[in-house]
């Protein structure tokens, strides 16, 4: 009997688990096979980003120690698995540790130079390769014989390694038993509860496109492979059974094929019979065809919350050319969001900063026209990821990159068409703008700040970081601090965490907004534009951290939060919709009496920003006469 850890990490330091896909996937396929099942002691050892390396290996090695421990590894835990590795040789002398996933994929020369404690690097996907490995080692545990399997890298006897011919792709996924539907991954804890941020699900593995920054797997430029129907309705079906209220799924093109409508309509079968899933998270298709469209607006008028991603990354066509992404029809993308606003359906923008051919002056002018018709911007840094084309055109693009105190990813500090002393100061735009755009602490403001302030998006953020770099005011002043140098997710979703858990730094942020702000606001309008921030304010989620108290003026119905009574001296959510429209007309005075509602459950999903949008409170306008003690705004 061989003893197996499979050890996964989230990337983010969340108040709640992330599924474990990748070993679930791992621990099915040894549970399937009948020569290994018997033999084999298989565990999950699923860890919380944030978490050290100490309470890591507490986890692992405390109750007993595998035998052989394989890592699912990504740049973020890279360096922590490594110390985790050289931990378990020291306990099991003996023992094997294997390396698999996208980061280490082909990377065997550099893996086995930093990490001496790896035995054995699994390249491309990974699970029949785990698995003859699992094999060999039954069969001769001292000295295996792994020239067979293809798909390997290993150490050998005169400490060098040897790497093994690619194995070639799955064709038929099925053979892959479900990790839901064999119990690999259970769906519900102790308390019979869905322990999850959301429940991670594949419908299909490829990608027809060859993006400079982009692996995904090793399987860009790949045909799209996909699972079977059936398999796929019965996996929806148990998530529906278990109350699973999110699905996010990992294909990199989700509304391409016909069988994504089909999936779609199995989805919406699961609803209808339990109720869930209630929101679908996906990587969208990158051309945005009719079938596209047919499955958001079946989405929508079902009443699923999901947000539809327009992964733009540049509008600079010269920043497109080295992307690989210059005739993508994609880029035609004006129609696209005019559709998507005149569906009411939920979007966002997906932006890239540091790509060679853009500069921060084309940035700028593609950020804030996108922004007039989808002001949800996420703006993410540039990365060298392994096995990608920038990474292996380094040198003609000029990158200058720096590897990351805590993880082993290369982050992009210049290249030929930007300078490092520009970078860095993108990085503080970037933080804001995650924060405030991506994150949506701000809404529905970007519309009367570009309207009636004559100010542009990137214009709003600036001005605010310029307030946020000179104000002396205690809690301005620890946000400041929280600035990091790259714009990297924990370190906003740290700083997103201060904006709600400090009501005085929020206090301080609506300061700026009338003296700043709703200043260059026509006279008229300017009442308004404080009542705008108001509005902004009653909207947000609700941020109850565990045994934290209520905000004041909300109350608990069953799994919502409902504000009192919020009256107004104008009605503020139809002026902002027709802001939102282009309708510059001054509304009369028109005292109106909103109740608000949002879910609860924001503070575990905050730090994501797909899953957190579901959170936001919707305001319904009432009779102010319905109420004996209306708040105030």
């Amino acid at each position: 009997m061989i003893k197996i850890g499979l050890v996964q990490q989230s990337a983010w330091d969340l108040p709640i688990d992330s599924m474990p896909l990748a070993a679930g996937y791992l621990k099915a396929v040894l549970a399937a096979d009948a020569d290994l099942a018997s033999e084999v002691d298989v565990r999950i050892y699923n860890l919380r980003g944030g978490w050290s390396i100490t309470e890591m290996a507490s986890v692992i090695f405390t109750d007993d120690v595998p035998d052989v421990l394989a890592f699912s590894v990504l740049g973020w835990n890279y360096r922590n698995f490594a110390c985790l590795a050289e931990l378990h040789k020291q306990l099991k002398p003996d023992g094997y540790v294997i390396f698999g996933g996208n980061h280490v994929s082909h990377q065997a020369a550099k893996v086995f130079r930093e990490c001496p404690a790896v035995d054995h690097l699994v390249n491309g996907e990974g699970e029949l390769t785990f698995r003859d490995l699992v094999a060999a080692l039954l069969d001769d545990y001292k000295e295996p014989d792994l020239a067979p399997i293809p798909g390997l890298s290993f150490r050998t006897p005169d400490g060098s390694h040897t790497t093994t011919p690619d194995r070639d792709r799955i064709d038929n996924l099925d053979i892959l038993p479900s990790p839901f539907l064999t119990g690999a991954i259970p769906l519900l804890d102790h308390n019979g509860v869905f322990p999850y941020e959301f429940a991670l699900m594949e419908t299909n593995r490829g990608c027809p496109y060859k993006c400079s920054f982009c692996y995904w797997g090793g399987a860009t430029g790949q045909r799209v492979r996909s699972f079977s129907r059936d398999r796929l309705a019965a996996e929806l079906d148990l998530f529906g059974h278990h109350q699973v209220p999110t699905v996010f799924l990992c294909d990199a093109n989700f509304g391409m094929l016909e069988a994504d409508e089909e999936f779609t309509e199995d989805l919406l079968r699961a609803n209808a019979k339990y109720g869930f899933p209630v929101a679908l998270e996906a990587n969208w298709a990158k051309n945005k065809s009719q079938r596209f469209r047919r499955i958001v607006r079946t989405l929508r008028d079902r009443g699923f919350k999901s947000s539809f991603t327009l992964a733009l990354q540049t509008l600079s066509d010269d920043a497109l050319i080295d992307m690989k992404r210059h005739n993508m029809k994609l880029n035609q993308w004006e129609e696209l969001a005019d559709w998507l606003a005149e569906e009411d359906m939920e979007a966002f923008v997906e932006l890239i900063w540091g790509a060679p051919g853009e500069t921060v002056q084309s940035f700028f002018t593609g950020y804030d026209k996108l922004a007039e018709k989808v002001p949800r911007i996420a703006v993410y840094p540039l990365l060298l990821l392994p096995n990608t084309a920038y990474s292996e055109q380094r040198e003609l693009h000029g990158f200058i990159t720096v590897r990351g105190q805590a993880d082993d990813f290369e982050y992009v500090l210049a290249n030929r068409t930007s300078t490092l002393a520009e970078n860095l100061r993108m990085q503080r735009f970037m933080f804001l703008a995650r924060i405030l755009g991506e994150n949506q602490y701000f809404k529905r403001l970007w519309h009367p700040a570009r309207l009636l302030a004559g100010m542009s998006q990137s214009q709003v953020i600036h001005s605010l970081l310029d307030r946020v770099e000179t104000s002396a005011h205690p809690s301005m002043a620890a946000f400041r601090e929280a600035f990091p140098i790259i714009a990297e997710s924990p370190a906003v979703a740290a700083g997103h965490r201060m904006l709600y858990g400090d009501p005085a730094l929020n206090q301080e942020i609506e300061r700026w907004w009338n003296e700043e702000v709703v200043s260059r606001f026509p006279a008229p309008w300017r009442e308004l534009g404080q009542d705008f921030y108001h509005f902004e304010c009653w909207s947000r989620p609700i941020y109850q951290p565990p045994g934290g108290l209520r905000p004041a003026c909300w109350h608990e119905d069953g799994h919502q939060y409902v504000s009192d009574p919020v009256t107004f001296s104008f009605p503020v959510a139809q002026v902002l919709d027709r802001l939102a429209a282009g309708d510059l007309t001054l509304p009369s005075p028109e005292t109106t009496t909103y109740v608000f509602r949002s879910e609860q459950g924001f503070y575990l999903h905050l730090d994501n920003h797909e899953t957190g949008a579901h959170y936001f409170a919707q305001a319904t306008a009432v009779e102010p006469a319905d109420y004996l003690k209306p708040a105030t705004a």
